[in-house]
């Protein structure tokens, strides 16, 4: 289902009044991710919702209909010399190709390294417009930088994966684009790699991310600075370069994956394997990362972490992995303090997508306050784990 904006509301209405399940969707090209949703409901996509309504360069704010494509609305921020802080999410192409839509991008909580120094989604969003399972709409925040209003129910829909409501409209604030960038491309023994990303994290050089990364360059640190000054970014380019030989770290120069770095395109690695089976979202704490890292399971995945959130992806082909070694690696992350959620897997096998959280009564609570009828994205609540489907 693909509504217009003036028909939206009376659709959700009806299919309220028929208690009918429904699944919330921007553009639908990652609706295979996570847990699968209870009995193949019909899905409204907010692909027609797909305006700029408002971009206030002055303000450095704007303002869009949640099935915007994320690539023309940074192409669209690009023409005032602006940018939202964000990868191109995994699955995407080199120039943002399958993109996705900014409401989805919400709707899963993804930001990928840049959060190094910009945060994540959820701190860049300053108003959301909703519709309820009941076709109730809403607002929350507003649309200035200052404005807090509604700073809870924001976060609270940031992430929760089309469960609580449909996101129909954001406002996000916007950043100058950097005139200068540079890329950089560390590898090593991986506790010498460990010690250059203390050093970096301490540091007071301008790093946009550095991530732990492993893919079709080998495995190392990969670095984004950005200022404003081309002689700054050379002099912090120049101190690492002397810092790195101290700490057994070398340079390598893998010329397309800093060009990407250089034009702000995102991480650089590889997705060729993009349609791959395994697709896991980790996190630990930034002290343990060097722990997890050095796990075997993932010496047969692809992965990029976030060196000061210790969060990240790691994706292989079906046969890199079996079940029961995904099921041990998210052991250890618990081990860790840390958690690991499974957003794509081989057909055949059954791999709860997350376990239960440990406020899941509250979290129960929330979707029944928001949504009584059990309607949207049923058995897809972040938190509750899923009932397994049958014949999985």
């Amino acid at each position: 289902m693909r509504p217009e904006d003036s028909e939206l509301q009376e659709l959700v209405q009806d299919l309220h009044q028929r208690a009918s399940p429904w699944l919330p969707a921007g553009c639908g090209s990652r609706l295979d991710w996570g847990p699968p949703v209870q009995a193949a409901p019909p899905v409204l996509s907010t692909a027609r919702l797909n305006r700029i309504v408002a971009l206030n360069p002055e303000d450095f704010t704007v303002t869009v209909q949640a099935g915007t494509p994320l690539v023309v609305l940074q192409q669209e921020l690009a023409h005032h010399r602006q940018w939202l802080a964000l990868d191109w999410p995994w699955g995407s192409g080199p120039r943002g190709e399958n993109s996705g839509s900014v409401g989805g991008l919400v709707a899963r909580g993804l930001a990928g390294g840049y959060r190094q120094r910009y945060l994540g989604v959820r701190d860049q969003l300053i108003g959301i417009g909703l519709m309820r399972a009941d076709g109730t709409a809403a607002r929350a925040g507003g649309q200035v930088v200052k404005n807090v209003a509604g700073y809870d129910l924001m976060r609270l829909l940031t992430a929760s994966w089309g469960s609580l409501a449909l996101i129909t409209e954001v406002t996000l604030r916007t950043l100058p684009q950097p005139p200068e960038r540079r890329g950089l491309w560390l590898s090593g023994p991986a506790q010498a790699l460990a010690a250059m990303a203390r050093w970096l994290l301490d540091s007071s050089l301008s790093s946009e991310r550095i991530d732990w990364q492993q893919g079709a360059a080998g495995s190392g640190l990969l670095l984004s600075l950005a200022s404003i000054s081309a002689q700054t970014l050379e002099e912090q380019v120049a101190c690492i370069r002397e810092r790195a030989p101290e700490l057994q770290v070398q340079e390598l120069q893998p010329e397309e994956l800093l060009e990407r770095i250089g034009h702000g395109q995102g991480h650089g690695i590889d997705q060729s394997v993009a349609t791959s089976p395994w697709l896991l979202r980790l996190g630990v704490r930034p002290s343990a990362l060097a722990s997890l890292l050095a796990e075997r399971s993932l010496a047969r995945m692809h992965w990029s972490f976030g060196a000061g959130s210790g969060l990240g992806l790691a994706w292989a082909p079906g046969d890199a992995l079996a079940g029961y070694q995904v099921e041990a690696l998210r052991r250890f992350c618990d081990g860790l303090g840390g958690h690991l959620a499974v957003l794509r897997q081989p057909a055949g096998t059954a791999i709860p997508a997350w376990r239960d959280a440990p406020s899941r009564p509250l979290i129960e609570a929330i979707k029944r306050q928001f949504d009584p009828k059990q309607q949207l994205a049923p058995g897809r609540l972040p938190g509750v784990q899923p009932t397994p489907l049958a014949g999985r």
